[in-house]
């Protein structure tokens, strides 16, 4: 399968597919994330699930449907392999194995979203921030992350207001270092404590997945 797929680089801001329509490739990243963005009519957009090396972009192909379920925007600097969407779906016929792992991550995916889904229900902004920053920090490979305040209120779900009385907390804190479109994680241990416990709740999800 990886002869099939093309190393691609894909910058800040990109769009890899939009809602409803079909994807033509999957996208496996192996640097940076990508972010999945919801919309409601009315409402402001926000992040249901972030995708970095752990996963893909493109999961209803699992299961056979070639259609976005929501947009996929580049969220930090990206480095992935992609397929062909139909030449990924005859691999997964032709190799029980490949379909066993993606059906596996499938279900990873499923349990992460209700983790989020649970975190934005019930958790405040002081707790969410930094579990949005560390799970970045971990997709990135790097302590300096392009992130502006506006992207991470999409990212959350709130106001950009909320987002940056946050960051202040940390920043005085000196947990972490923010300048105009850029944040430096300066005490990772820090931004740990600061999380909710969805954080280590999605990085026990992710590594049962690979026991």
């Amino acid at each position: 399968m990886l002869a099939q797929c093309e190393p691609v680089e894909i910058a800040v801001g990109e769009i890899l597919c939009e809602t409803g329509e079909s994807f033509s490739h999957a996208y496996f990243p192996v640097t940076g994330n990508i972010s999945l963005i919801n919309a409601l009519d009315g409402h402001r957009p926000f992040e249901t699930e972030s995708i970095g090396s752990e996963g893909m972009l493109g999961a209803s192909l699992i299961l056979g449907i070639n259609r976005a379920l929501q947009r996929g925007i580049v969220q930090t600097p990206c480095m992935a392999m992609r397929i062909k969407a139909e030449i990924l779906q005859a691999a997964m016929q032709r190799y029980p194995a490949l379909s066993h792992i993606l059906q596996s991550y499938l279900y990873v995916a499923l349990v992460e979203l209700l983790q989020t889904i649970s975190c934005t229900r019930f958790h405040e902004v002081a707790k969410r921030l930094p579990r949005a920053l560390l799970l970045a920090h971990d997709r990135s490979q790097t302590n300096c992350l392009p992130l502006t305040h506006l992207l991470l209120a999409e990212i959350l779900g709130v106001q950009r207001g909320a987002v940056t009385i946050a960051a202040v907390k940390l920043q005085r804190k000196g947990i972490i270092r923010y300048s105009r479109g850029k944040i430096t994680i300066v005490d990772r241990k820090g931004l740990e404590a600061k999380s909710c416990r969805c954080y280590q709740a999605s990085i026990e999800n992710y590594a049962s997945l690979l026991r």
